[in-house]
């Protein structure tokens, strides 16, 4: 019966999703697997980590399927990496070369992988495989690991590589700040050449940004989920974008 219900639910969310306008870039927050390794009875809650990281490759065909070309995911933080027991986050780290960038390279995959944050604060192993991912994907759907990532840090990081490179260019400090617009900064930023984000989805309950995509995220819808992730399921998927298309976006108006 619960699988009857499930399947005439979603069915009902296909046919409030036909015709309506749709987010071309969905950005997630992938939080909670390790709550969620708890609550299914594992003693190892590091367990979690494998079932989320297979779970984005199922998110990823729903996506595909609802025609979304940029998918951008935050996997850790800079705190995650470094700040966090040495062997989760070794284990953290093993099933993102294991199952992220092995999985995004396999023959005909739809997605590009491009990457964002600070890949210095990774294990070399797991900077040598993203990197790999990232030149030899060409799909044409486009997806963005954060990791390593802050906000912050990015931003510090593009001011500073606009100021060094307005320097080079033989630029004053006044010359740069009379023309300096928010174009010249995005362009600096880790996601540069990718669109902002429509759609922010976090999962686990958690209603902060935690210093994801600060820049990007300015007029994003965003959407809550109580799942945690390795349990979120394709009708809570149809919901963030039914809760999008309801929405007239202002875009700070």
């Amino acid at each position: 019966m619960a699988k009857l219900l499930y399947t005439l639910y979603a069915r009902r969310l296909r046919r409030q999703l036909a015709g309506v306008t749709l987010p071309r870039h969905v950005a997630m927050v992938m939080d909670g697997n390790r709550r969620w390794a708890r609550q299914m009875g594992f003693e190892d809650p590091r367990i979690g980590h494998r079932y989320g990281a297979e779970h984005l490759d199922e998110v990823l065909r729903w996506c595909a399927e609802y025609g979304i070309r940029h998918v951008t995911v935050f996997l850790a933080s800079v705190d995650n990496v470094t700040k966090r027991d040495s062997g989760e986050v070794g284990n953290l780290m093993r099933m993102i070369e294991e199952v992220v960038a092995e999985r995004l390279q396999r023959p005909g995959s739809l997605w590009q992988v491009h990457l964002a944050g600070r890949l210095d604060v990774l294990p070399e192993s797991t900077r040598h495989a993203l990197k790999l991912a990232g030149e030899r994907t060409r799909g044409d759907f486009h997806l963005t690991i954060a990791i390593g990532y802050d906000g912050r840090d990015e931003l510090v990081n593009a001011f500073r590589s606009l100021l060094e490179a307005e320097g080079r260019a033989g630029h004053s400090v006044d010359d740069i700040a009379e023309r300096l617009t928010a174009e010249q900064i995005a362009a600096h930023l880790w996601t540069s050449g990718q669109p902002d984000p429509d759609l922010v989805i976090r999962t686990s309950g958690e209603r902060r940004m935690s210093g994801f995509l600060l820049w990007q995220a300015a007029y994003s819808e965003l959407h809550f989920s109580d799942v945690y992730w390795p349990g979120f399921r394709k009708v809570d998927f149809l919901r963030a974008l039914r809760s999008y298309a309801a929405r007239h976006r202002r875009f700070g108006a």
